[in-house]
């Protein structure tokens, strides 16, 4: 990732949005994720003046009284600036909790009005070391750990290489008024704390220099996940034969890539966890004739993955 922090300001953000476009798009329509936040506004300022034609984007999660006051600010602030502006309701669950249902629905709204456009999203270093430092806490795996992505396509992150206070500085500097989101303030939330609280105590006493380091952590992770990806990929299809898996490839892999491949196998069916994974695992690598390992089902049968001769395969079994 590159991190042209050196600039500040308006100079950094038109930087970093310009060889982003250089390097991952191949045409000028873009839409912008905008909340209305310092990020978001300066992102699409940027996007507007690096000569990208903009549709602001702006999902009203209807989740605060003004939403949708805050929502029609926002749509009339990226239109002040030269973009289109559309504003998306949404209806957030309690799926996970609020945060994580809020962000299920605000990336299908976006997906579903991108028209097959490419999205970029306000996200700066202070959130990627966020993201890495919550994935260390919950013990998560590389996957995780490596953080968001500058592209992974439809979502670009051009502002990754750029500290929050490059945006607002931004904003000033452009005579803009950003929203100011009150679920951003409020402890209840975990990244809420791990931004005001976390972050700052683990600065003081380590002597600075934390974000930046968690985020250049997720940049090498990344490199190395990209490749083990692409291995396991290939793994994969060695080893898919009509829906089962044949265990002497995955049994002659490095755990790396076999775990990998069990992960996505049992993907399918729903979010593995690594206890599971462990249990599929040892179905290849420390198979003494074991009963088959449980990974779902519903009220009448469970869903189980079972090693039959040198195939694993899942079955339903009644309860």
């Amino acid at each position: 990732m590159d991190r042209p922090s050196a600039l500040r300001g308006p100079g950094a953000l038109l930087g970093a949005v310009r060889a982003f476009a250089g390097s991952h798009l191949t045409g000028r329509e873009v839409c912008v994720a905008l909340s209305g936040g310092p990020d978001s506004l300066a992102l699409t300022a940027a996007a507007v003046r690096s000569d990208l034609a903009v549709e602001a984007l702006i999902v009203d999660h209807g989740l605060q009284p003004q939403s949708a006051r805050v929502a029609a600010d926002a749509a009339a602030a990226a239109e002040s600036l030269g973009a289109r502006a559309t504003v998306v309701s949404v209806v957030v669950g309690d799926d996970g909790g609020v945060e994580a249902a809020a962000r299920s629905a605000r990336y299908a709204a976006l997906d579903s009005a991108r028209s097959g456009r490419p999205v970029l999203v306000g996200h700066t270093l202070d959130d990627q070391a966020e993201t890495v430092l919550l994935g260390l806490a919950r013990g998560s795996g590389p996957a995780s750990l490596s953080g968001m992505r500058a592209w992974r396509e439809p979502w670009g992150r051009p502002l990754l290489g750029l500290r929050r206070a490059d945006t607002v500085a931004a904003c000033a500097q452009w005579g803009l008024a950003p929203a100011r989101d009150p679920h951003n303030d409020d402890p209840r939330f975990t990244r809420v704390r791990v931004r005001a609280e976390v972050l700052p105590l683990l600065e003081e006493v380590l002597g600075g220099g934390v974000a930046p380091a968690l985020a250049r952590t997720a940049d090498l992770l990344a490199a190395d996940n990209e490749l083990l990806d692409e291995l396991a990929d290939e793994l994969a299809v060695a080893c898919a034969r009509a829906g089962a898996l044949v265990v002497e490839p995955l049994a002659r892999a490095p755990q790396a890539l076999r775990t990998r491949v069990l992960h996505r196998w049992l993907g399918e069916i729903g979010g593995p966890n690594h206890a599971v994974v462990a249990a599929v695992d040892a179905l290849v690598t420390r198979w003494r004739g074991q009963g088959p390992v449980a990974v779902g089902g519903d009220e009448d049968s469970r869903l189980v993955v079972e090693r039959v001769d040198d195939h694993l395969r899942l079955a339903r079994q009644p309860r």
